[in-house]
């Protein structure tokens, strides 16, 4: 392909030749595709959601041994309470100062019966999965106390360039950040999060419409995108959400927006680190056929339709606030993957599916992108012609 200019202020904010910003997308945005998408002008972002420190610092080395183009680490920043709340009911488990010592003495019996029931309606095997430690304590879990802070401490050990945060506000750690040198990226799904994030110092604010795949909110691309440009200027603004060709970068323009976070189209490249199918389910997926969720960790996740989500929202049963969901469902997608019944798990996918048919490679996906949005602009004036009086 012919190499076209597609220059704005985030590609001098983030040292990157176009616009475009790959989702850090847990399980999906590893070392391959991150290099690949960095290698071909964009910025690629490891998704180390449930990494720790020594995974992380694995998977940014081997990033290191296939570029030296800037990326970065995506992790999650909730404000994680002592004890998990459902809808409509309590929660707890005891332990010193009413907080349990074992993960999953924390999780109401409701929920555990119901995961247990769905085990036996799909013939699930039982087996009990090694999450989220083998010891079961609480400090060393995934979004734990502690958790947080030592991925943040393996990025700033290793020089990471860019740190973004998927959920969450980033402001605790931002003069950190930025005494390293390191940019700062916050992901939110409205204008008052917009603002927050933006307060609190974060360098680029990504808004991301319910369209997208994975974690993400109520408003769509369209409406939230100019609302929060507004909101937050000056501060640079990407737009996430229904996103995944040049025509959706020439629009995320036109709203303002300073460049593109995508995810959805570079899951099904060739480097995504994601089982070939689920892939293959997205591929055969129309814009229909996914469906919002909280079943797979407590907040609302956007994937495509299962049976097993199917049948945990018809029951009723509500859903623990995040991260203790994931504990529960854990029982059933971990006996899930022994049997091979890999359409039963996790398979987060945006509106956008219907787009894509075939895998293909990072760097021809981003090139099409930025050829698109490029030949789309530039004949912006002759198709719609601008009238002076």
């Amino acid at each position: 392909m012919a190499k076209h200019a597609l220059h704005t202020k985030l590609c001098d904010i983030l040292g990157i030749e176009y616009p475009v910003v790959l989702a850090g997308m847990g399980g999906v945005s590893r070392h391959k595709l991150v290099a690949a998408v960095s290698e071909a002008g964009g910025l690629g972002i490891v998704g180390a959601a449930t990494m720790g420190p020594e995974e992380l610092r694995e998977e940014i080395r081997k990033v290191r041994e296939l570029t030296d183009k800037p990326f970065g680490v995506d992790i999650l920043l909730p404000t994680m309470g002592a004890t998990p709340q459902a809808s409509g009911s309590g929660a707890g488990g005891g332990g010193e100062g009413g907080i349990p010592r074992n993960w999953r003495d924390m999780l109401p019996a409701p929920q555990r019966e119901f995961a247990a029931s769905l085990r036996r309606k799909f013939d699930l095997p039982d087996v009990e999965p090694d999450f989220p430690t083998a010891s079961g304590r609480l400090e060393g879990t995934p979004f734990g106390p502690g958790f947080s802070r030592s991925q943040i401490d393996t990025i700033l050990e290793e020089k990471v360039p860019v740190f973004a945060s998927g959920l969450g506000n980033p402001e605790p750690y931002v003069e950190e950040f930025r005494a390293a040198g390191v940019k700062v990226i916050a992901l939110v799904g409205n204008v008052k999060n917009a603002r927050r994030v933006a307060d609190g110092g974060t360098d680029v604010v990504v808004a991301q419409g319910a369209e997208a795949g994975g974690h993400t909110g109520r408003v769509g691309t369209m409406a939230l995108v100019p609302q929060v440009v507004d909101a937050v200027a000056p501060k640079p603004v990407l737009a996430a959400g229904g996103i995944g060709d040049g025509r959706g970068l020439a629009a995320a323009l036109c709203l303002g927006a300073v460049g593109v976070w995508v995810g959805t189209a570079f899951l099904v490249s060739k480097e995504a680190a994601w089982d070939d199918v689920l892939k293959q389910r997205i591929l055969d997926a129309s814009e229909e056929d996914t469906r919002v969720t909280r079943i797979y960790s407590g907040k609302t996740m956007r994937n495509i339709k299962n049976p097993l989500i199917e049948a945990w929202e018809e029951s009723g049963v509500p859903t623990l606030s995040f991260p203790f969901q994931a504990a529960v469902i854990r029982d059933v997608t971990f006996a899930a993957e022994k049997a091979g019944r890999k359409e039963l798990g996790m398979n987060p996918a945006g509106q956008i599916s219907g787009m894509f048919n075939e895998q293909r490679p990072a760097k021809d996906i981003l090139a099409e992108i930025v050829e698109q949005a490029a030949e789309i602009i530039q004949r912006l004036p002759a198709d719609v012609p601008a009238v002076t009086s």
